[in-house]
C-alpha cells in the first residue's frame, strides 16, 4: 500500500514539467548579410498555446517579435518556426544580446527565457596607413596601420619592400604590435629606408592592404645644425647689447608724453641732441613766444605806413 502511494507521488511528480526554455545555440556567429538562426525551445507543463515574446536587449529593450508579429526594422525581413527566428541578411546593427520569453499562464511556473547573442562577421577593409615620406637618422619613427570596420578585430603585418617583417627578429631594429598595428623604430638608420605597406587580416575574409609609401631616410648634418644655433645666439647676444647701449645713450626719449626714437650718429648725432635739449630747457623754464592776435597785425602795418 505504501509502496504504491510513493510510485503515484513519484510519477505525477515526473509527469509535471513546468515550462522550460532553452536554445541549442546560445552563442550564433555569422558573416554579414547572411541569415542567423537564433534557437529558442520550450515546453510546458499544461499550456498548449504559450505567448511567444522576442526582445533585443541593449541600452534599451526593444521588441523583436510580439503578439504574433515582427516589430520595427524587423518586419518583412524575419520568420519564426515555433519560437526560433530567423533573420534574413544580418548587418552589424543587428548584433546584440536576444532574448527568448515563453509565458504559460497554465502552468505552475508561468515564465521561461533564455538569451542569445548574435556575433555579426565583418571581413577587413583597406586599412588607413601612416608612413612617413623622410625622417631623420637617429630619431624615434613610428608608421601606424588601422582598420575600424573588422569583427573580431584585425591583427596587421607590415611589409618592406614586398616582404613581411618578422614579428620577432633577433637584434631588429624595429618593434610590431600586430594588434594595435604599429610599427616603431627607437632609432632609424639610412638601412630602414624603403617602400612600407600594411596588411589587415581576422580570418573572416581576404586580407587587405594599403598603398605603399616610400620612408626616405636623411642624415642629420650636425655641423651645421652647430653652426645654426651658434649664429642664432650670437645674432641674439648682438641684439640685446644693441638695445643696452641705445638705452644708455639716450636714444629713447620722451617728448610731450610721447615716445620718440632718435638716431644719433657721429657728431651730427650729437648736435641734435644738444639742439633737442635746449628746446626742451627752454619749454619747461615756461618761455612761450607772444600770441600774435590779428588786431596786432593790422596795427603794425599801419605803423609802418
Amino acid at each position: 500500500m505504501f509502496v504504491s502511494v510513493a510510485l503515484l507521488i513519484v510519477i505525477q511528480s515526473a509527469a509535471v514539467v513546468p515550462v522550460t526554455v532553452t536554445s541549442r545555440s546560445p552563442g550564433v556567429e555569422v558573416h554579414e548579410f547572411l541569415d542567423a538562426e537564433l534557437s529558442c525551445e520550450f515546453r510546458t507543463e499544461n499550456d498548449k498555446n504559450p505567448r511567444i515574446e522576442w526582445k533585443k536587449i541593449d541600452k534599451d529593450v526593444s521588441f523583436v517579435y510580439y503578439d504574433g508579429h515582427f516589430i520595427g526594422p524587423f518586419h518583412g525581413r524575419a520568420e519564426i518556426k515555433g519560437a526560433t527566428v530567423r533573420l534574413h541578411r544580418v548587418t552589424q546593427t543587428d548584433a546584440g544580446k536576444y532574448r527568448c520569453e515563453v509565458s504559460a499562464p497554465q502552468d505552475t511556473i508561468t515564465l521561461g527565457e533564455t538569451n542569445v547573442t548574435l556575433t555579426v562577421l565583418v571581413p577587413p577593409h583597406t586599412p588607413s596607413c601612416d608612413v612617413p615620406s623622410s625622417a631623420l637618422t637617429g630619431s624615434l619613427v613610428q608608421l601606424r596601420c588601422r582598420d575600424r570596420h573588422s569583427i573580431p578585430a584585425a591583427v596587421y603585418t607590415w611589409f618592406k619592400d614586398n616582404r613581411a617583417l618578422p614579428i620577432q627578429l633577433p637584434n631588429a631594429t624595429y618593434t610590431i604590435d600586430e594588434k594595435t598595428g604599429v610599427l616603431t623604430f627607437q632609432k632609424v638608420s639610412r638601412a630602414d629606408a624603403g617602400q612600407y605597406y600594411c596588411e589587415a587580416r581576422n580570418g573572416v575574409g581576404p586580407g587587405k592592404s594599403c598603398s605603399g609609401t616610400r620612408m626616405q631616410i636623411d642624415d642629420l648634418n650636425e655641423a651645421a645644425l652647430i653652426s645654426g644655433v651658434l649664429l642664432l645666439a650670437l645674432l641674439l647676444f648682438l641684439g640685446a647689447l644693441g638695445g643696452v647701449c641705445a638705452h644708455r645713450h639716450g636714444l629713447f626719449s620722451r617728448h610731450r608724453g610721447r615716445s620718440f626714437w632718435i638716431p644719433q650718429c657721429h657728431g651730427a648725432a650729437h648736435i641734435s641732441s644738444q639742439n633737442l635739449h635746449r628746446t626742451e630747457h627752454i619749454q619747461n623754464s615756461g618761455y612761450s613766444h607772444p600770441p600774435k592776435e590779428p588786431q596786432d597785425f593790422k596795427h603794425t602795418q599801419s605803423f609802418m605806413l
